[in-house]
């Protein structure tokens, strides 16, 4: 039996997609990502595609590029959304993670500012007061990557340092200050509860709460050179990377993101760069 289906029966029209496929106009994208594709070679993924997809991964919190793509398969207002017909299968998970390494910070600022400056069109952004808050995000790397950093005599390091100005060394006189750090804390937290390396101490996130002090300025992540080491009371040590989000007053509207390393303070990060001249 046939039977002849239109997606645009099927949804209504209040939906959540249908009234931002409406709002937004997300044919800019095609002028922002241009210098990205040739005229030669197999067809690309449409650019207007795999940042609405990005868009509804943000929405529903999905980080999994294969389990966003499952779940984009099995909506009928994302497949209306994003253009695809009930038959036509949706771009693999590979493609979404290949093209969003292909592109560069610019676009998706670009994307970032356009949404934002709509949210001011509308009046959701008053622009007088803006929160400014920070969280650690879990990097994808393991503590048990941390190498240590190699030790060089002060004059050979400053030699070196001269040569290549390397984040990955680390003095004689800076490994004794630390050193002498990790000693106070031994004899400080003596007697304490301590984890083991068996594992018969985790967090809520089942993470190990490991006994060795390691420091970022003794070690570092040869897999992720970005994340730091970080820790909260109470928490596994891991590494992790330091984001900021400003936000409006009036409507919660986000209007700067930042990201920086996560051995710094929320007091040393100028989030301000971020945030748009309302």
């Amino acid at each position: 039996m046939l039977y002849q289906v239109h997606l645009q029966d099927l949804i209504p029209e209040h939906n959540f997609y249908r009234l931002l496929d409406k709002a937004i106009d997300f044919r800019f994208l095609y002028k922002a990502t241009q210098d990205y594709y040739g005229d030669e070679g197999q067809e690309s993924i449409d650019p207007v595609v795999f940042f609405k997809i990005c868009l509804v991964g943000y929405l529903n919190n999905i980080n999994s590029d294969r389990k966003l793509i499952e779940y984009c398969s099995n909506c009928l207002d994302i497949r209306l959304f994003i253009r695809y017909d009930i038959d036509e299968a949706l771009p693999w998970h590979s493609t979404i993670s290949r093209t969003r390494q292909l592109y560069g910070e610019e676009v998706f600022m670009e994307l970032f500012k356009k949404v934002l400056s709509l949210c001011v069109e509308k009046g959701m952004v008053r622009g007088k007061r803006q929160a400014v808050d920070s969280a650690f995000i879990k990097a994808n790397a393991s503590m048990d990557s941390l190498v240590e950093k190699e030790v060089f005599d002060d004059v050979d390091y400053y030699a070196q340092e001269l040569n290549d100005n390397s984040e990955f060394k680390v003095s004689q006189t800076r490994k004794k200050l630390v050193d002498q750090h990790h000693d106070w804390k031994t004899e400080t937290y003596k007697g304490q509860p301590k984890g083991s390396t068996k594992g018969d101490r985790k967090d809520e996130n089942g993470n190990l709460i490991r006994p060795k002090y390691l420091s970022n300025h003794t070690h570092y992540s040869p897999t992720d050179p970005d994340a730091r080491v970080r820790v909260k009371p109470g928490k596994a040590r891991q590494l992790n990377y330091f984001g900021q989000i400003a936000v409006d007053d009036q409507n919660h509207v986000i209007t700067g993101a930042c990201a920086d390393f996560a051995d710094k303070r929320d007091s040393q990060i100028d989030v301000r760069r971020f945030i748009e001249h309302l």
